[in-house]
């Protein structure tokens, strides 16, 4: 997985101090809470009606044991013991104290994680595939494009202040499992005929009070452009999207309006301003990150005998093998298969994990 080098921890660390200022001004009455409330959403953190709420980033929903430890500690000591998992890969403290806020948000730099974007009129956490980098019908793994889009749109100055939240998903594979046609910028890896690797774009989906399905706006998008493409999406949608009234503020209340083919033809017109422009990625940056991402040194697995014992295991405990059918899903790797922990047990809140339970996960 990525590893923070020293500009982003410098940046987190620096971004912690800077909200623990904010937050003991606020708390001294030196800013108003008018004044308080985007210093505090552009650091995950909401006011709600009964306790504050700590949204924390975890891009594209991959995490370290270390990480998850980590959670587990914070939500002994600065909650009650339990933590909620978002539909969109983020982690969510629902009875933090306000006052503490900064210190959660110096834990969580001690393991290269953050809540920075995690609210706010702003780009969020970029989310995708559960199965990325082991999937077995994946065009290519989806991570190392991720991140490129978390460097580029962390705390980028053009975009921080929206006319709505802004959420995009990368899919590598033919199957939609990142819902990405749900998201204001949906990217699936495609091939085109020449058997090149490159994007296609969708524009416009989002779920709320009016669902809709993102729109096609261009079927091939060669991987070096993916970011001066993405600068021109935001820029048309930052200049026109409906800023007086939050209820039709989306960008697919303006893709509706205008019309796919009228919207791709704006983006069209803004990308050649700048297109090759300093944005472009060049292959050095692109293996650069998507060298964070290899393989684990997967071990020889005798896959005829491991096959045999969990058959026999399943044919003798009924609730294993419905587990088996239901939990596990073969990956690429010959021999592994992924497990998926259902956070959807009888009587608890869909999403809700205990501190005592991310310590055995972890």
């Amino acid at each position: 997985m990525y590893q923070y080098d020293q500009y982003d921890q410098k940046l987190v660390d620096e971004r912690v101090e800077q909200y623990r200022d904010q937050t003991k001004r606020f708390l001294a009455g030196d800013i108003s809470e008018e004044e308080f409330l985007p210093l505090r959403l552009q650091n995950g953190l909401y006011v709600q009606r009964l306790a504050p709420m700590l949204r924390i980033a975890v891009p594209y929903g991959l995490m370290s044991s270390n990480q998850v430890r980590k959670i587990a500690h914070i939500s002994r000591k600065f909650d009650k013991g339990y933590v909620h998992f978002t539909t969109r890969q983020n982690i969510q403290l629902n009875w933090p104290l306000l006052e503490e806020v900064p210190d959660i948000l110096a834990e969580l730099a001690t393991v290269e994680m953050h809540a920075i974007q995690t609210s706010g009129n702003c780009i969020r956490n970029t989310t995708t595939d559960q199965f990325a980098g082991v999937a077995n019908d994946e065009i290519e793994d989806p991570r190392p494009w991720c991140e490129i889009i978390r460097q580029w749109s962390t705390i980028h100055p053009e975009f921080a202040f929206l006319p709505r939240k802004f959420k995009i998903a990368v899919c590598g594979s033919e199957e939609d499992r990142a819902a990405f046609l749900l998201h204001d910028i949906g990217i699936q890896l495609v091939k085109n005929d020449q058997g090149e690797t490159g994007f296609h774009i969708y524009a416009g989906g989002g779920l709320g009070r009016t669902p809709v399905i993102a729109s096609s706006i261009r079927e091939f998008l060669p991987k070096e452009h993916l970011l001066t493409y993405l600068d021109a999406i935001l820029r048309v949608y930052n200049r026109y999207g409906n800023r007086d009234n939050k209820y039709k503020a989306r960008i697919k209340i303006l893709v509706r309006a205008w019309t796919p083919a009228v919207f791709a033809e704006r983006v069209e017109a803004e990308w050649l301003h700048i297109k090759d422009g300093p944005a472009t990625l060049n292959g050095h940056e692109i293996e650069r990150v998507k060298g964070f991402f290899s393989l684990p040194d997967y071990q020889t697995v005798d896959i005829a005998a491991v096959d045999t014992e969990v058959q026999a295991l399943a044919a003798e405990h009924k609730g294993f093998s419905r587990w088996l059918d239901r939990n596990v899903t073969e990956q690429k790797q010959t021999g592994y298969a992924c497990v998926t922990l259902s956070l959807k047990p009888a009587g608890v809140a869909p999403g809700d994990v205990t501190d005592k339970q991310l310590d055995i996960i972890a």
